[in-house]
């Protein structure tokens, strides 16, 4: 009976993998095929998500509108999304200048996409403008900046382009956030609070639109890290701030991101969270035992405080 289970165990194992591989291939060749011939607008397509996004749904066969705020880096962009694409599958992206931060122009550019598809499936609103310091360091322009680009800019964008998918009565929008719309952390207030706002704004129009058939995601990731090398503890993370902290920027790949964007938009999925147990708990905590979470990121700074003191 042993021997008979030494065979079994890694024929099941091998069986059990194969069978999760075909179910998250097929998973993925659906997702693509949902996002097919539509028009999909990826708002500050040149950080390390909107790229991924790029790819992603672009070797999905959409009709990609790609924004940033450099032509050159946008023409890169393009010429690697060409590169690699079979063009047979794949629709010429369209490469639009905007700037999120600044407001004014963003319903111009809402129009000339529209003009020139006639309609909008899919808006990605990705922004990613961030600051670090403390409050009475950062000036009240900087909050103004970080404000514009990550909520006005976007929200804007979207009331620009939501009567097309109203009358339609089908589109999708999605959120890229951050788990600093959920919880503030220390020295980021401006950037914590644009997502704050974000998130507040989108889980509204999420209800006002149901009604219309228009889908309303957010996508919150703990961190979204640009490499592959997990942060190292050191010998001065004892507090439990610091083992927290040091938890919380531990996120997830740009590529993890956009691939669950993509199953978000394929799925219509409300909300997704990415993060690690320990992010989620901070969450939790932050929820139901504020007390104690406000007291553990109190001790964080003071802590920090002291540190820079001692310097």
């Amino acid at each position: 009976m042993g021997a008979l289970a030494v065979l079994i165990l890694p024929l099941l194992i091998v069986g059990v993998s194969g069978i999760i591989y075909i179910y998250r291939s097929v998973v993925q060749l659906m997702s693509k095929s949902a996002v097919r011939t539509k028009v999909v607008v990826i708002t500050d397509a040149l950080s390390g998500v909107g790229k991924e996004c790029s790819r992603v749904f672009h070797t999905g066969g959409a009709r990609l509108v790609l924004c940033g705020k450099d032509l050159d880096k946008l023409e890169a962009l393009y010429d690697a999304l060409s590169s690699v694409a079979d063009p047979r599958a794949t629709f010429t992206p369209k490469l639009v200048l905007l700037d999120l931060s600044d407001v004014n122009c963003v319903q111009d550019i809402a129009k000339e996409i529209l003009d020139c598809y006639g309609c909008v499936d899919i808006l990605i609103n990705n922004a990613s403008a961030k600051v670090k310091g403390a409050v009475q360091n950062i000036s009240l322009e900087i909050d103004q900046k970080i404000m514009d680009a990550n909520y006005f800019g976007p929200i804007t964008l979207t009331k620009a382009l939501l009567p097309n998918m109203i009358s339609r009565r089908t589109g999708q929008i999605v959120l890229v956030n951050n788990i600093q719309g959920k919880l503030g952390v220390p020295f980021r207030a401006a950037y914590a609070a644009s997502k704050h706002a974000a998130l507040g704004f989108f889980d509204c129009l999420r209800a006002e639109l149901q009604e219309f058939g228009v889908c309303v995601s957010a996508v919150t990731p703990s961190f979204v890290r640009s490499d592959h090398v997990q942060p190292q503890p050191s010998k001065s993370d004892s507090s439990i701030w610091k083992f927290l902290s040091r938890k919380l920027a531990y996120g997830v790949h740009p590529e993890e991101v956009a691939e669950e964007i993509l199953r978000t938009v394929s799925r219509k999925k409300q909300e997704v969270f990415m993060a690690n147990p320990i992010a989620k708990a901070a969450v939790y905590i932050r929820t139901f035992f504020p007390d104690i979470f406000f007291a553990i990121v109190a001790a964080g700074v003071k802590e920090k405080q002291k540190t820079e003191d001692e310097k």
